[in-house]
């Protein structure tokens, strides 16, 4: 059970990855924003990096800037999810006691 929560804890760290690096990859190429698809990926990523927003300004450089934010949060979203699918996974093995051997 702990190693299925493990992997999910991992899948959601991956969906959650993934939707920032493309979000910012949308607004570098300079999508049009008008569109359904690119807008609401691009708020789904801005929302979930809502508390790294303007942690590093760039000067005159609004691409450079959203690259930097939103680069550190894809890492630390892998970092600490990585970290607490492990825990998860360790938790499942030490509780797993493993079979005696029996000597006739």
């Amino acid at each position: 059970m702990a190693y299925a929560l493990a992997r999910l804890v991992r899948f959601v760290t991956a969906v959650v990855v993934l939707v920032i690096v493309v979000g910012g990859i949308l607004f570098v190429l300079s999508a049009n924003p008008s569109n359904t698809i690119v807008h609401d990926i691009h708020v789904a990523a801005s929302t979930l990096v809502g508390p790294f927003k303007n942690l590093f300004s760039i000067g005159g450089h609004p691409k450079a800037t959203l690259v930097v934010n939103w680069g550190i949060a894809a890492i630390v979203y892998l970092v600490v999810g990585g970290l607490i699918a492990g825990l998860i996974a360790r938790t499942a093995t030490r509780s797993a006691r493993p079979a005696r051997r029996v000597i006739a």
